[in-house]
């Protein structure tokens, strides 16, 4: 008997995970998505995964650019992954640096890499867009976490501040 989606919602969600944002660019227009479904697969070759959802709008933009981005989230920008998340209409300040032909970079992510999809998988209601890593940046700081559904920072970290 298979699982209830539900339960599987509510198990996986006991797994605590850092939380990213993709960036891709079509036709000059940057594209952008909070996701936490981000695997690296792999050093040698150094490749990584993110899966999305093949209703999203991200997945017809990967298909198109052919690579992305995957900006590591810090603590305080919760903000940003909560609007790229669509959980809210109220648009935080951020800044994406262009430098084709990579994809797009968030100014102030921890770490930033950019990828050339070199196999598209389907995996259930997602695609699985493996992919190799052409470049890296390291910045790093206090990341944002995923967990139980919602977002959370490391013991110690200050709470955000109201806005």
């Amino acid at each position: 008997m298979p699982i209830v989606p539900q339960l599987l919602r509510q198990a996986m969600g006991q797994f605590a995970t850092g939380v990213t944002l993709i960036t891709a660019e079509v036709q000059g227009a940057v594209h952008a998505m909070t996701a936490n479904a981000v695997t690296s697969v792999s050093l040698e070759p150094p490749l990584v995964l993110v899966c999305v959802g093949r209703d999203r709008v991200m997945h017809g933009v990967l298909e198109q650019a052919g690579r992305y981005g995957i900006n590591v989230l810090s603590a305080e920008q919760e903000p940003l992954a909560r609007y790229f998340a669509r959980q809210t209409d109220q648009e935080p300040p951020y800044r994406f640096l262009k430098e084709p032909p990579r994809a797009p970079r968030l100014e102030g992510a921890l770490a930033y890499l950019d990828c050339r999809i070199v196999e598209s998988l389907p995996g259930g209601d997602h695609t699985i867009f493996l992919a190799e890593v052409d470049h890296a940046e390291v910045q790093g700081g206090d990341p944002l976490l995923f967990f139980a559904g919602r977002y959370a920072r490391l013991a110690g970290q200050p709470a955000p501040t109201a806005r």
